[in-house]
């Protein structure tokens, strides 16, 4: 008998479901895309009930999709996006949705830095607050909304409100809870005065258990069987953070490999035996039950495109054309010698200043919508290479990459990734590795892998690998540096922008 493995994957907006043979070959697929909510500015919300019933629609797409019959499933993992808020009430029904874009923690974030808690808070999680980070937003509400916070019986992470929906469980596992800082490293374990230093000491009630990603998290209800088609019973595992799931869904699984994701986040990560022990890192997250991840990331990626496309372009894209593959045939009319704008993706901030704006700088009156996306293009690609030369600077070897996500399917874009960070970039032969990689860490806690790294030599494999062209490297690192040096000096000007708003 054939067994399969049901894969899901909770971003920020879209949830997809897909179902796996033991060969990584996908069976089906089904996707919904959620909305977001913005109710004042800086807050990203979304209702979890929405969510969940886009689970529930997705798997149910999905089975109908392959024809398998649901005994055939052996079990299920879960990814989701990092970071944000997701919590149950009191009664454990949802109460509250926050997404990793939110800001609304800028101030304390701010705040805190001054009186030195990011060095109270890195002796034990080796990371520092930031605004969307879940004890900074969890801050937030007991200052800000403290009727709301009294509300809060459960803090989750994405994907842990799925598991819980799918099996009752209330659990959360490692890889997500490091992530968001809430663990001590490397116990992986919470730790009273890491709260403590949140001003979140009264708060461990709320926590749920850490799991490690692969260990059996529940199984599904019979409640969740009638509404989905699945088998009451199958086994459901802890799940993964989102990046690290990425990571083993295309094939990043030996000490020292690098992973680099352009989606929503600019995800730039490497695989360590030890944790990297230096405070310019941005987090830390554990990787298998034994190794961890050094990861460099900000929300600075292809959701940049995804704005311009969707206020741009595609509302009249050709008949039958996909904008985004309009938008790379543009970038590729370009040539990358040439006069250039350059491109701040800082739609949602920067990793280095929350109050930092995107923009576009040195505009002529003969450059075309080809050369502002090639410089959007490139200025995402900018901010990788910052954050891979962060890791760098930490310790790590970055002498290739494997690259994932939306930017990753691009023709053009995984070219530029090899030219501006001057290593060769492999694209993995699945375009879904975060459904992929929670697939290989459930198998992997049936028994069906002995680890994630067998899991991933059996269901992953390369599809394409780009060299870097030297003859563009000088171009390149001549508008990088200036890159840098304009972000440098807008800082001020961010600042002021941003206390104008706060006065008006």
């Amino acid at each position: 008998m054939q067994r399969y493995i049901l894969g899901l994957d909770a971003g920020n907006t879209v949830i997809k479901a897909i179902i796996f043979d033991t060969a990584g070959r996908e069976l089906a697929l089904a996707a919904r895309d959620g909305r977001s909510c913005m109710p004042k500015p800086g807050h990203v919300e979304r209702d979890l009930g929405e969510l969940w019933r886009n689970a529930v629609e997705v798997i149910r797409q999905c089975l109908d999709q392959s024809g398998i019959d649901p005994r055939d499933i052996a079990v299920i993992g879960c990814a989701g996006h990092g970071n944000g808020l997701y919590a149950l009430d009191r009664g454990g029904d949802p109460l509250l949705g926050i997404q990793s874009l939110d800001t609304r923690g800028v101030g304390i974030v701010s705040e805190w830095a001054d009186a030195g808690v990011g060095d109270r808070t890195y002796v034990h999680c080796l990371q520092r607050p930031w605004a969307a980070q879940t004890p900074t937003l969890l801050a937030w509400l007991r200052r800000h909304d403290p009727a709301l916070f009294a509300r809060i019986g459960t803090v989750f992470l994405c994907k842990d409100f799925i598991v819980n929906r799918l099996t009752g469980a209330r659990s959360t596992e490692t890889s997500d809870m490091s992530g968001c800082g809430l663990l001590h490293m490397p116990g992986r374990r919470y730790e009273p005065e890491l709260l403590a230093a949140y001003g979140l000491d009264d708060c461990m009630e709320l926590l749920p258990d850490v799991l490690e990603a692969s260990d059996i998290a529940g199984h599904i209800t019979r409640d969740v069987a009638a509404a989905t088609g699945l088998r009451a019973g199958t086994p459901v595992v802890a799940g993964l953070f989102d990046v690290v799931a990425s990571a083993i869904g295309s094939g990043v699984t030996s000490t020292g490999a690098a992973s680099i994701i352009a989606g929503t986040w600019s995800i730039n990560q490497v695989i360590t035996q030890e944790p990297i022990r230096d405070p310019s890192i941005f987090m830390l997250s554990t990787f298998d039950p034994v190794r961890y991840l050094a990861i460099e990331s900000s929300a600075t990626s292809a959701a940049n495109l995804e704005w311009i496309v969707r206020e741009f372009f595609e509302h009249a894209p050709p008949a039958g054309a996909s904008p985004f593959e309009i938008c790379s045939d543009l970038v590729a009319s370009v040539d990358p010698a040439g006069d250039m704008p350059i491109y701040h993706p800082f739609l949602y901030g920067s990793q280095k200043n929350g109050k930092a704006r995107a923009g576009f700088y040195g505009i002529a009156g003969w450059h075309t919508r080809a050369h502002m996306l090639r410089a959007l293009f490139e200025g995402v690609v900018f901010e990788h290479r910052r954050h891979v030369e962060t890791l760098r600077r930490a310790g790590a070897i970055v002498s290739q990459a494997v690259l994932s996500g939306g930017g990753s399917r691009s023709a053009v874009w995984p070219q530029i990734f090899a030219d501006v960070l001057d290593v060769p970039v492999t694209v993995a032969r699945s375009r879904e590795t975060g459904a992929l990689g929670a697939a290989i860490a459930a198998g992997t806690g049936v028994g069906m892998f002995a680890d994630f790294s067998a899991g991933a030599a059996a269901m992953t494999a390369p599809q394409r690998c780009y060299q870097p062209n030297s003859a563009i490297a000088p171009v390149y690192e001549r508008r990088y540096r200036l890159y840098g040096e304009i972000n440098q000096a807008m800082g001020p000007l961010w600042d002021r922008m941003a206390n104008e708003r706060t006065s008006n």
